[in-house]
C-alpha cells in the first residue's frame, strides 16, 4: 500500500507540473540499467535455487543464493553511486522528495531482502529446511520476486516515462 500510495503521489505531482522532471535532473541510464539487470538476475534465479531445495541438491541451491544476494548487493551498490551522483537532496524540490523517497524506501526493501536471503544461505542447512518444510525458503523468494516486480515500476516511472 505504501508503494501505491508512492506512486499515486508521483502521478499526481507530475500531472500537476509542466515540466517533470526539473531541468536540472540528470540520470545515470547505464548505472540504473545495470543495477536492475542485477536485481533481475537476482530475482530470477530463485527459480533454480527453489528446484535445488526441492531436490535436495545443497550443492546447487547454495549457489544459486548466492548468486541472488550478490545481485542484490550488486542492485544497492548501484542505487547508492546514483545517489550520490545526484545534485539535489530531499528538500530541493517536490520532484527530488517523491524520488529519493520512492527509491530509498525500495532499497530498504532490497536491504531486508538481501539480510533475508543472507539468513536463509546460512539456515540452509537446517532441520527445517532438509525436512521438506521449504515454505519459509518459498515466502523469501516470493518476497524477493516482489522486490524485483516494484522496482519494475519505479524504473519505468522514473527512466522511462517523462
Amino acid at each position: 500500500m505504501f508503494f501505491a500510495a508512492l506512486f499515486a503521489t508521483y502521478y499526481d505531482l507530475k500531472s500537476t507540473n509542466a515540466v517533470w522532471p526539473p531541468p536540472e535532473v540528470h540520470f545515470d541510464q547505464l548505472g540504473s540499467a545495470a543495477g536492475t539487470f542485477m536485481l533481475f538476475a537476482g530475482s530470477a534465479v530463485m527459480f533454480p535455487f527453489m528446484r535445488a531445495l526441492d531436490r535436495r541438491n545443497l550443492q546447487a541451491a547454495y549457489a544459486w543464493l548466492y548468486v541472488g544476494i550478490i545481485g542484490g548487493i550488486g542492485f544497492m551498490a548501484f542505487e547508492l553511486r546514483s545517489w550520490a551522483k545526484e545534485d539535489f537532496t530531499m528538500h530541493s524540490s517536490a520532484y527530488a522528495s517523491i524520488y529519493l523517497t520512492m527509491t530509498g524506501f525500495h532499497f530498504l526493501h532490497v536491504l531486508v531482502g538481501v539480510v533475508l536471503l543472507t539468513a536463509l544461505f546460512l539456515g540452509l542447512r537446517s532441520a527445517a529446511l532438509e525436512a521438506d518444510h521449504h515454505a519459509g525458503a518459498e515466502a523469501i523468494s516470493y518476497y524477493w520476486h516482489f522486490v524485483f516486480v516494484v522496482w519494475i515500476g519505479i524504473y519505468t516511472t522514473i527512466y522511462w516515462i517523462r
